[in-house]
This record gives structure tokens, C-alpha cells and sequence, in this order.
């Protein structure tokens, strides 16, 4: 017998997740997917993976509404741009998808920036409970970071997403928490002090604290954010002659490694 702390995990799926009985059923979450939660949309579904939670209709709603939101078909977002390039190389939809979706881990979009931002409140939030002022939990932020996840937006300044969002938010009575409320906040601050407001990860974040989500738990619904705009560009360069996507002529490009060799 070996001492290896390994050998209590060899041989078997030790899992709290789920299994599946094969003829018989399959378990989520200890739920009977078949029967417990055969009323879920996908959605619902997918959250309660990531949660272990079940959310009401309004705020399902609200979360669904966050995809949509961001769901653009933009052959020239960076992500969406794996994607046409799929497409053009007639590469499969599962590729295109599967490359899209691994630039979404950029420093200054997609997973990382939602998971600092909601990360930021949730800890501000403690500090300030804690006694200390938000302008103090600012500064020191940034002082420690440079940034703090979404304020200030890559390329132009204002973000058209916020106001829907908000609009919706308050529409469904899910606008009044204090996460929400502290993100509006510390925009207030960087407004008179840096003259750059929110992105939409601040809305985002807010909303999903005060939901009750944790860093990771936002991460992980943030993976599949900008998935539905993906496929249309796969579709759109797939439909069209291949390698036209943003073809280069190689008198454009400045090459500067070594000269051309015979062997």
C-alpha cells in the first residue's frame, strides 16, 4: 500500500457535483435532472451549477439580461474576431467557439476584469462597515493596483450598455442594493478626482454581489458572456469566400527577423 496522499483519490470520481446512472438517471447537484429540474431554462440550469442556487424570476430575468447586453456581433471585438477568422478558415463551429471564447480572459475585458471588479466591492464594502472612509479604500486600491476593474473604458469613454441595464435593473425592483449603490459610488469619485466614469463590469458586479454571488461564482457566469455574438461572425465569414477576412498584403507587414535562407 502506498502513503501517497494520492491514493485516496485513485480508482473513483470522487465528486459532489453530480454522476450519471446510466439507464436509470442523472444526478445535479443531488437533484433527479430528469425529473427535479426538468422545468429549468438552460440558464437556470447553468446557475445552479455555478451556485448551487436556485434565483427567482426576476432575478433570472436580470442575469439573462446581462448576457443579452453584451452579446454583440461585432466582427471587430477581439474575441468575435477568433471567431470570423474560423469561419474564413473553415475551421468547425466547436473550434470557433473554443478560440473566441479563450480571448475573453484579456487583462482589460471578459472574466478577469468581472471577477476584480465584483472582488473590489465586496472587500470595499467590508472596509467601509469596517469604519474606513471610500475615498481612503480608493486610494489604496489604486495605489496597490493602478486600477480598479470597471472604471474607465478601453477606446471611448462612455458605455452604452449602463443605462439599459440600470433601466431594467430598477424596472424589475433589483437597483436599490448596496453593492449596486457603491459602485455609483466610487464612479462619483473617480468623476471629481479622474474625470473617467463606470464601465459596465461595475454594473455588472454590483448587481451580481448583490445577489449574493462571490468572485468565482461571477467568473464563472462570466465565461459564456459574449458567446451569443460569437457564431453569427463565424456564420457571416463562413458564408463568404474563404481567407477574405481581413486578408494582408505582404508588402504591409514590417517584418524584422532573420533574412530569407536557401536551408
Amino acid at each position: 500500500m502506498s502513503d501517497s496522499p494520492l491514493e485516496q483519490y485513485a480508482d473513483k470520481f470522487d465528486t459532489a457535483m453530480g454522476l450519471a446512472f446510466l439507464g436509470k438517471r442523472a444526478v445535479f447537484r443531488g437533484q433527479d435532472l430528469h425529473h427535479d429540474l426538468k422545468d429549468l431554462q438552460w440558464l437556470e440550469l447553468f446557475l445552479l451549477g455555478v451556485t448551487g442556487r436556485r434565483f427567482d424570476n426576476k432575478q433570472m430575468r436580470l442575469l439573462n439580461f446581462i448576457w443579452v447586453s453584451t452579446s454583440y456581433p461585432d466582427p471587430r471585438i477581439w474575441c468575435n474576431r477568433v471567431a470570423s477568422l474560423a469561419g474564413s478558415a473553415r475551421s468547425s463551429a466547436v473550434l470557433a467557439l473554443c478560440g473566441a471564447n479563450s480571448l475573453t480572459e484579456a487583462d482589460i475585458y471578459g472574466v478577469k476584469p468581472a471577477m476584480g471588479g465584483i472582488d473590489f466591492l465586496l472587500r470595499a464594502r467590508q472596509q467601509l462597515l469596517q469604519g474606513k472612509e471610500l475615498a481612503d479604500i480608493i486610494d489604496h486600491e489604486v495605489d496597490q493596483n493602478r486600477i480598479i476593474y470597471g472604471y474607465g473604458r478601453p477606446l471611448i469613454g462612455v458605455d452604452e450598455r449602463i443605462p439599459h441595464v440600470l433601466a431594467f435593473a430598477r424596472e424589475l425592483d433589483l437597483a436599490d442594493g448596496p453593492y449596486l449603490q457603491l459602485a455609483l459610488e466610487v464612479e462619483k469619485h473617480f468623476i471629481r478626482n479622474k474625470q473617467f466614469g463606470m464601465n459596465i463590469i461595475a454594473i455588472y458586479a454590483g448587481l451580481a454581489a448583490d445577489l449574493g454571488f462571490d468572485a468565482r461564482q461571477f467568473g464563472l457566469y462570466c465565461t459564456l458572456l459574449f458567446s451569443a455574438g460569437m457564431l453569427p461572425c463565424y456564420l457571416d465569414t463562413l458564408q463568404r469566400p474563404p481567407g477574405t477576412f481581413l486578408p494582408v498584403r505582404c508588402e504591409e507587414i514590417d517584418y524584422q527577423g532573420p533574412p530569407p535562407r536557401e536551408w
